[in-house]
């Protein structure tokens, strides 16, 4: 299956950091987190990636033409416009779309979600398209009270009730009946919304680490990560 991935916004809560490259070149460790992803669906076996560029794509063409020699990876660099919303992106690649059923992600969030297992899913229900749906960490710490004793204390503790959407998507074809290429077509509101009102939207549940990168406290933390090893998304779940 190919797998998309949007790498075309601006990063504006990023700004410092991306004055001179687009939000998925921002390195966590010494790597961006273009790199995180790609690696992670590698692992798996998906190995052709289509890149959907705009801000400062050529930033992202020079890295991996100059630094990318130890993978067997097959890359696209598709050209999908400076201000278009996710939807008009997809559609803009359409073309280059090879597998009847394929990935599409965002380029800024690593999980250590089984790639695997989240096909089985998505061949096996009743639907056409899947969304996998994560329990979001806390961004503070959480405090249980005892009067005014402090009786638990967990830092960044994963929520235990509600689901968002943590991307990591699976898209059959039919998906691009529904997208144009006008810039202002979003993948999100108008188009996914209006399939799960279809009933045609399945959600696969993932319990396990997950976490995006929308400013530069969640870079630090991933940056830590790495530095002491800890790097969930990195390894193989069979």
């Amino acid at each position: 299956m190919d797998v998309i991935i949007f790498c075309g916004g601006r990063g504006s809560r990023m700004s410092d950091e991306t004055y001179d490259k687009p939000k998925p070149m921002i390195n966590i460790g010494d790597k961006p987190i273009l790199w995180h992803i790609m690696k992670m669906y590698s692992n798996f076996g998906f190995n052709r990636f289509i890149l959907t560029l705009g801000y400062k794509g050529s930033v992202i063409k020079e890295w991996f033409n100059t630094n990318l020699t130890n993978e067997s990876w097959s890359i696209e660099f598709v050209e999908t416009g400076i201000d278009s919303e996710k939807g008009a992106r997809l559609k803009k690649v359409e073309k280059h779309i090879i597998s009847e059923d394929f990935h599409v992600t965002y380029g800024d969030g690593v999980s250590d979600i089984n790639i695997n297992k989240l096909v089985d899913f998505h061949k096996n229900h009743d639907g056409v398209h899947t969304m996998t749906v994560v329990r979001p960490p806390s961004r503070f710490g959480f405090v249980s009270l005892d009067g005014n004793i402090v009786d638990e204390f967990e830092e960044k503790p994963q929520m235990q009730s509600g689901f968002i959407n943590g991307g990591f998507f699976l898209f059959n074809k039919v998906i691009f009946n529904y997208l144009n290429d006008r810039d202002d077509c979003d993948l999100e509101y108008g188009t996914l919304d209006v399939i799960a009102h279809e009933k045609k939207l399945y959600a696969y549940k993932h319990d396990g680490f997950w976490q995006c990168m929308d400013n530069i406290r969640e870079k630090e933390y991933l940056d830590e990560m790495i530095k002491t090893k800890n790097t969930p998304w990195l390894k193989k779940n069979v």
